[in-house]
């Protein structure tokens, strides 16, 4: 990179950076001085930029959350709301490590604070009570976010653990239900988490 070229630098450059090593390295290979290796500058250069590590993952959760699209969304609310936080689940499984990336993260960034603000508008339209569509809100958030993040990370699991570590006697429940926890797919618990948070959502 010339030094015109480090000149025209701008925030968004490195966080486009920041977002190929994401992608082709993972959450642990994204550091400040990774970031200014792929861009050819030296760290005070992207510091100058995005001031600290944590601004810089602040910015990537918020371009993933900006990959969410809005368009087309059904008319009823309560559909609205299903429909945003698949998408919110979508966007999250499209970028490598994006959960674990974006739960790390309280991000008032303008990607965020639009699918925020459309998500709580939707369950705010089809709820009274504003105090539990906030509620209904988080728990959807955060629900999509820790399966998501459990489907980044166990791609590789020993899925026999469990059965394996199982006493009937200890964990009669567990063993009882074996079968259902290992066959239900990702996609599954999804649509049922789902649906029993927003079933709670109407007036």
């Amino acid at each position: 990179m010339t030094k015109a070229q480090r000149a025209a630098l701008t925030p968004a450059d490195v966080v486009d950076a920041a977002m190929r090593l994401l992608a082709e390295e993972g959450l642990d290979a994204v550091t400040v001085r990774a970031v200014a290796d792929r861009l050819g500058v030296q760290m005070n250069t992207v510091l100058w930029h995005v001031k600290t590590k944590k601004r810089l993952l602040e910015l990537m959760a918020d371009a993933v959350v900006g990959t969410v699209d809005h368009a087309d969304l059904p008319e009823a609310a309560d559909e609205r709301a299903g429909e945003l936080i698949r998408r919110y689940r979508g966007a999250l499984l499209a970028h490598r490590d994006g959960a674990a990336l974006v739960t790390g993260t309280h991000v008032p960034e303008p990607h965020t604070l639009r699918f925020g603000e459309a998500l709580l508008a939707a369950l705010r339209a089809s709820h009274e009570d504003s105090l539990a569509a906030t509620r209904i809100f988080y728990a959807l958030v955060y629900f999509t976010l820790g399966l998501s993040q459990e489907q980044q990370t166990t791609g590789d699991a020993d899925q026999d653990r469990l059965a394996r570590a199982a006493d009937p006697e200890a964990h009669p429940a567990l063993i009882a239900s074996l079968h259902a926890l290992a066959t239900d797919t990702f996609d599954d618990r999804f649509e049922d988490g789902i649906r029993r948070l927003l079933a709670t959502n109407q007036n």
